[in-house]
């Protein structure tokens, strides 16, 4: 306890002050119906405590070693995790608190700190066997105070594990959805200025004054060299670099300005010089110097628009992946494709997968299942954030998906270190986890095991060294499973 707590009595005198705190445990919750003898114990025996708001009365990690009954005020116990306290329990007036007989708990898990004045009795674990011998039916409600306390615990960390994913899912998103949109901001402001270029260079191919068997010559010649270039593979960036010198000196031979402007823009669309030599024979170099200038201004403003598109569909391929993903609108039950989830779930993830391998091995023409198919979705995300974390984003993944009898088999493995064998049956086990203190809760496998196992489906590991593999197995007939 912090040296900040002040013991002092409530009356006058002791026997008042036994009177009133035996008064004040009558209207404690779960010390309901005790007998006077037991509520006279419990005020005779234990310390009595008046503490001020806002005092740290115990730290995270030191010794749990009393059991503590709240009559006014309250405490709230709060966690450290990566620079931030949320709190994680609140103890109120009438509750029963700190280290109760027959818990395990060692230290506290968390900083408890006053809000409001605060008056309480405390019971040193020393006390524990008397009071389980003087007040009998102690141990009862100990232990159906224990269950609550577990039960509330774990609904806790499991809904911080849902909005751990849920930061995740949102980070993955802003990230993907970045990309397109700036590459389509960036197309768009591009085309603005192209779109000026193209403007100004109109006019002044208007004063060339071409004859209409000059201008016919013109298209014949543009429309042969896009269908050229057309089912022609991608350039490699060193042909892109030949074809651009090479493109520069047939320039500079025939006197022609703006090369910087005109040969990369060329090159890239894979224009080389015997396109442009195939120019009529009519035009000056200033007329070929602005035919080629206002060519290559239309070739950019073409691969903006592209651009645009790619980078708009991308937007629109990852809210459909969203959409699919959560099953947006949609029953609770559907019939699920299970390579198509996965490939939502990668979809949500790309962000982390930049510099990751992902070997895709699915059976052809699987059989749907029925499934709660967003919860299934979780499963794949937490195996799949394991594998990452597994392989440090660096590395391989390999997917496969196939049909064994009656079942489907969904694997997940990866290229990692494995699991250390002492470990490889823990990792099943809610709050259990190998992640450095606040970069995970131990709970995504157990979740994960769990909607597995409400599938009527099981969920195994093998590991060693360099490949790790999980494997769901989902019966294809889900009749009773719900």
């Amino acid at each position: 306890m912090s040296e900040s707590l002040i013991d002092q009595p409530v009356a006058t005198t002791p026997s008042d002050r036994i009177a009133a705190l035996t008064e004040a445990l009558r209207h404690v919750g779960p010390l309901a119906g005790m007998t006077d003898e037991e509520y006279l114990w419990l005020a005779t025996n234990g310390t009595e405590l008046f503490i001020d708001a806002n005092v740290t009365v115990f730290e995270q990690g030191e010794p749990a070693d009393a059991m503590t009954i709240l009559l006014k005020g309250e405490v709230q116990v709060q966690r450290d995790r990566i620079g931030v306290s949320p709190v994680m329990f609140i103890g109120r007036a009438g509750q029963i608190t700190g280290l109760l007989p027959y818990s395990r708990m060692k230290t506290w898990g968390g900083r408890g700190v006053t809000t409001a004045p605060t008056w309480a009795v405390r019971y040193d674990r020393s006390l524990f066997p008397r009071m389980l011998a003087e007040v009998p039916s102690m141990a009862q409600r100990v232990v159906s105070i224990l269950l609550d306390r577990s039960r509330e615990i774990t609904r806790m960390e499991q809904q911080s594990e849902k909005l751990n994913a849920l930061g995740k899912l949102a980070g993955n998103l802003a990230h993907e959805l970045n990309n397109p949109a700036s590459a389509a901001q960036r197309a768009a402001s591009g085309m603005l200025q192209e779109l000026e270029i193209f403007g100004r260079e109109r006019f002044r191919l208007g004063s060339l004054c071409f004859q209409p068997e000059h201008v016919e010559a013109l298209r014949e010649w543009d429309e042969h060299m896009r269908r050229s270039l057309q089912g022609k593979p991608t350039l490699t960036p060193t042909e892109i670099a030949i074809r651009e010198e090479a493109l520069v000196r047939w320039l500079q031979e025939r006197q022609i300005a703006n090369t910087g402007q005109i040969a990369p823009e060329f090159a890239e669309a894979g224009i080389t010089p015997e396109h442009l030599t195939a120019l009529p024979t009519f035009l000056t170099t200033e007329s070929t110097a602005l035919l080629l200038s206002q060519h290559a201004s239309t070739l950019r403003a073409e691969r903006m628009a592209e651009a645009m598109l790619d980078s708009t569909a991308r937007i629109f391929d990852l809210i459909r992946a969203i959409k699919d993903y959560s099953y947006m609108d949609q029953a609770p039950i559907q019939d699920v494709d299970v390579p198509q989830s996965l490939e939502n779930t990668l979809a949500i993830m790309g962000s982390r997968l930049q510099h990751v391998v992902v070997e895709r091995n699915y059976e052809p023409n699987l059989t749907l299942i029925s499934a709660y198919g967003s919860e299934l979705n979780q499963v794949w995300t937490a195996l799949l954030e394991n594998a990452l974390d597994a392989i440090k984003n660096r590395g391989r993944i390999t997917l496969r998906v196939r049909r064994a009898s009656e079942l489907i088999l969904a694997e997940v493995e990866d290229d990692g270190p494995g699991i250390p064998k002492d470990q490889q049956g823990r990792i099943f086990e809610p709050f259990f986890t190998t992640k450095a203190p606040g970069h995970g809760l131990g709970l995504g496998l157990d979740t994960a095991q769990r909607i597995v196992r409400m599938h009527r489906g099981f969920l195994t590991v093998a590991s060693m060294p360099g490949r790790t593999c999980f494997q769901v197995a989902l019966p294809l007939q889900q009749t009773g499973a719900y």
